[in-house]
């Protein structure tokens, strides 16, 4: 009977250890508060901010509160990657400053925890952040900064039609053919002078489509008795056809109002693909510059500064585990300091790479090297 149960015992498979244990959980809930606080601190002072600039308009050009509001609430998301490791260092300092003034980080050590497991969680955490930062800044920035313009304008012009300058040229990096517009009527809808040139893709000729009049509908461009001169390799005209409507696709497959709105301009109201096809469009047509490097250095800044919740955390772990003895006040001061040199550098390699002194990509992926390889050289001196 108790061979039986010996046996019973030893077939018995052991339990697996959990993905997440106790000792994850309690430091993942030290950074929780801290985390939100100074997440919540950094946008509240950004909104303020906003506020303060917007306060002139409410005043002098009477703009419903409503309105104003929208405006700077579509703006918020914009400082979402330059708040997020702002709030991984500090929560990461106030955690572990606690845990190390309380002596638990040498408890943990003497039985027999890594200094490196102990920084697992948070480390993790860091890169979790980074994804939902990145996703946040690819996917909703873009459309809540384009709502954001036009709420300025609808405060301004008491329009929400976004203005776009005359004579303005777009590019379709698929097809190739450029969009001449003329001017854009007070409807925001109807465009004068549309002129489409379209090179040559393997035919023997090259066609240019113009008319007085045209207008958008479902994603395509309606031109109203256009006409269509078609020509040669020698220059002589192939064929000439008038007096019919032509419809043609949009750049980039834009619904109407991005193809008529000057935030085609603004990099933020762009996601990463649409940057590059933008960047690409622009090289094509031998363009260059500081209008090419602004664009290049958004695109690379669009992955690299969310990044930077990942490298706060890496670089918040020794220095909170060194330091934390002295005390909270400590901890705040050392991340504000952080915090201010990593944002110094990173402006003074955006205005390089924007200039083309340097590289976009080095530009906007130098700071977090430098400061991760220094991250993690004391993390690896920590736990040594």
């Amino acid at each position: 009977m108790a061979t039986s149960s010996v046996r019973a015992v030893q077939a018995t498979p052991p339990t697996s250890r959990p993905v997440v244990t106790i000792l994850d959980r309690y430091l993942l809930a030290e950074c929780v508060g801290p985390f939100a606080f100074a997440l919540a601190a950094f946008l509240l002072f950004q909104f303020i901010n906003f506020f303060f600039l917007a306060a002139d308009y409410i005043i002098n050009a009477h703009a419903p509160i409503g309105l104003v509001l929208r405006f700077l609430v579509f703006r918020v998301p914009l400082v979402i990657p330059m708040a997020a490791p702002f709030a991984c260092l500090f929560a990461t300092m106030m955690a572990f400053g606690r845990l190390a003034a309380d002596n638990e980080i040498t408890a943990l050590r003497t039985s027999g925890v890594s200094f490196v497991r102990i920084s697992a969680p948070l480390l993790l955490s860091g890169l979790a952040i980074f994804v939902a930062t990145y996703l946040i800044n690819e996917k909703i920035t873009p459309i809540t900064v384009d709502l954001s313009t036009r709420s300025f304008y609808q405060i301004v012009y008491r329009t929400a039609t976004l203005p776009v300058e005359p004579e303005f040229f777009r590019k379709d990096p698929e097809s190739g053919r450029i969009f001449y517009v003329s001017r854009v009527e007070a409807d925001g809808k109807t465009m004068d002078g549309v002129m489409i040139f379209e090179p040559n893709r393997g035919d023997f000729f090259q066609k240019v489509t113009t008319a007085q009049k045209a207008y958008i509908e479902n994603e395509q461009l309606v031109l109203e008795n256009a006409r269509q001169v078609a020509f040669r390799p020698n220059g002589t005209v192939a064929y000439s056809v008038a007096g019919k409507n032509v419809t043609v696709p949009l750049p980039l497959h834009e619904t109407a109002s991005q193809f008529l709105s000057t935030s085609n301009t603004d990099p933020y109201t762009m996601s990463s693909k649409q940057l590059g096809e933008q960047v690409s469009a622009m090289k094509a047509q031998g363009l260059g510059g500081p209008s090419v490097g602004i664009l290049q250095i958004t695109l690379a800044q669009k992955l690299a500064y969310p990044f930077g919740a990942f490298i706060a955390v890496l670089i918040g772990i020794p220095l909170a585990s060194r330091y934390g003895k002295k005390g909270r006040t400590l901890g705040i001061t050392l991340s504000i300091v952080v915090l201010f040199i990593y944002q110094l550098f990173m402006a003074a390699m955006a205005a390089l790479g924007r200039n083309g002194e340097v590289n976009a990509y080095l530009a906007a992926w130098l700071p977090n090297v430098v400061t991760g390889l220094a991250g993690g050289a004391m993390l690896y001196l920590e736990d040594r």
